[in-house]
């Protein structure tokens, strides 16, 4: 074994002196839960399409009435939920040792879940999930259903964490053959979404085992905090510009020439005082000859509307304004990054970019962001907001919602998240509420701040980083709130096309309307499209604040 190691690490050492990158070198080493633990934190991985290929696909409580768009009333339904004996949002109910198991996912074939959603209040100890893999009657890993998400548990943090009522774990669990997951004891109302990458027969994985975790334990710790101080890598020679920039005027920078990859951009503007100014001072970037980038800065490094602070694995929002990524953006001759200012007001801003070395292969694609906004987004009758779609072959990367509420009282959230991927007659991802994909539950009761790696609420209502939420504050989801995601192992790999849509649910029961904004992320090859341009008109048309409701 020793002879083997050397002989594996002579190789990684000779295969980064000749410009290949580790993942590259280990692309062909079986999916283990050693090497998504290294996946995880490695952002050149995700920007090169998957080896090997896997579609990402999700087992969740979505209600059973949605079937088709044709069908308004089913496809809206939003019993999407189980409760005790009248459950029925799951796979089947399975007698085992004389008890109920719930199965909440069935998969046959090589595969790793790569996130676990649950909203919980207390958890009675008697509630269980359990992990049945390859086929075995004896489950792999099993606690308590909360205490082994939230990060309280065998799993520890941040790979498992609570979110705002929510537990969430982002741990990956390969299996080799199949996966099937269960509850016992059900609470008395439960939802969830276990989102897995499936591969195509034939590919090599380690199935999970205790063993395992435990002999990974010094990756789990580095990995960790790896996570937790997140740090760009390989990042040299930073270029950029200080300007201040009149209505409609444009400032830019190139890059240097060569193949290369930008590993770290930062943006900061000269004043936060008008909150709208993140939405209408525009991010562009051009890789190759091809515009990859337009889109608000707010909604690129995740702060919406105004000046949120907040830190995840890919991006940072300091105090002091300074906005940061860590998205890798590889091109083979050349790019330019540019700031437009579409406000009425001029901007002062600093812009730099770092890069660092990159090696091309067939693998490699470029970085996008596009945005979408709309206001007003009317409530009635209830629709599919399609964030963006895509044509062609790469992979979904991550997300930020911005929405403006005018309802004090009621949730905007119900609606779910639907992504078709490659043409499929029914969305391989389909969730129970806008709040449980972004990573918490409960609607308005989750109204408050928190941060995470991999997603975040930077604003909710009046509450931020810097002005948390009162303990005793009344629920309220008015005016604006801002939510992230960013994806890691649970990228959504697509061949052909990407449909992503957020379902526009509102509790109230009167029609109102709303303001939506995204901005999308994502990698693609040269001939990949999306439906998502330029849009100075709609950055321009900011949703106002609702009034504040008379006493």
């Amino acid at each position: 074994m020793k002879v083997k190691s050397l002989i594996l690490t002579t190789a990684l050492v000779l295969a980064a002196s000749l410009g290949f990158h580790p993942t590259q070198a280990l692309a062909s080493q079986p999916v283990s839960i050693e090497s998504l633990l290294n996946e995880m934190t490695d952002r050149d991985a995700v920007a090169r399409f998957p080896e090997p290929d896997f579609r990402l696909k999700e087992f969740s409580s979505y209600d059973r009435r949605s079937k088709t768009p044709a069908d308004p009333k089913g496809w809206f339904g939003n019993y999407d939920f189980n409760i005790g004996e009248k459950a029925r949002n799951f796979v089947r109910i399975e007698e085992k040792d004389g008890r109920k198991e719930w199965v909440l996912m069935d998969h046959q074939g090589p595969g790793v879940v790569v996130r676990s959603w649950m909203p919980f209040g207390k958890v009675p100890e008697g509630v269980m999930i359990r992990f049945y893999l390859d086929g075995s009657k004896t489950p792999a890993l099993e606690g308590n259903a909360c205490a082994l998400l939230n990060g309280s548990g065998l799993i520890p943090y941040p790979f498992a964490h609570p979110s705002l009522k929510s537990a969430v774990s982002f741990f990956p669990i390969p299996f080799a053959k199949s996966c099937k997951v269960t509850l016992t004891a059900t609470p008395p109302a439960f939802y969830y979404i276990l989102t897995f990458r499936a591969y195509e027969q034939g590919a090599e994985v380690k199935t999970f085992t205790l063993e395992d975790f435990h002999a990974a334990q010094a990756t789990l710790e580095k990995v960790g905090h790896t996570l937790l101080h997140p740090r760009s890598s390989g990042a040299q020679s930073p270029v950029g510009f200080t300007a201040k920039l009149g209505t409609k005027e444009e400032k830019s920078v190139d890059l240097p020439a060569g193949t290369a990859a930008v590993r770290e951009l930062s943006v900061k503007l000269g004043s936060y005082a008008e909150a709208s100014v993140t939405r209408t001072t525009v991010l562009k970037m051009e890789f190759d000859g091809h515009e990859t980038v337009w889109c608000p800065v707010g909604d690129f490094f995740g702060t919406g509307i105004g000046l949120h602070p907040f830190q995840e694995w890919y991006r940072t929002v300091a105090e002091d304004g300074t906005m940061t990524c860590r998205w890798v953006m590889p091109y083979q001759t050349g790019g330019k990054i540019s700031i437009v200012n579409l406000g009425k007001q001029p901007v002062d801003v600093e812009l730099k970019a770092a890069t660092g070395a990159w090696k091309w292969d067939d693998r490699s694609m470029f970085f996008h962001a596009n945005w979408r906004g709309q206001y007003p987004v009317p409530t009635l009758p209830r629709s599919d907001w399609n964030y963006v779609t895509l044509k062609g072959r790469g992979v979904y990367v991550g997300d930020t919602l911005t929405v403006m509420n005018p309802a004090p009282a009621d949730w905007w959230g119900e609606g779910d998240a639907k992504v078709w991927v490659d043409g499929e007659s029914f969305p391989s991802l389909f969730g129970t509420g806008t709040e449980d994909y972004y990573g918490y539950s409960w609607g308005g009761g989750g109204t408050d701040f928190y941060e995470h790696p991999f997603h975040a609420q930077p604003r909710a209502h009046i509450y931020d980083k810097l002005h948390p939420k009162p303990v005793d504050a009344p629920r309220s989801t008015q005016g604006y709130s801002t939510e992230t995601r960013t994806r890691a192992l649970d990228g959504i790999a697509f061949g052909r096309t990407l449909q992503f849509d957020m379902e526009i649910a509102h509790q109230t029961k009167q029609k109102c309307d709303m303001g939506y904004g995204v901005g999308t992320y994502w990698y693609g090859f040269a001939d990949t499209t999306s439906n998502r341009g330029a849009n100075p008109v709609e950055v321009r048309n900011v949703p106002p604040l609702p009034a504040k409701p008379k006493n």
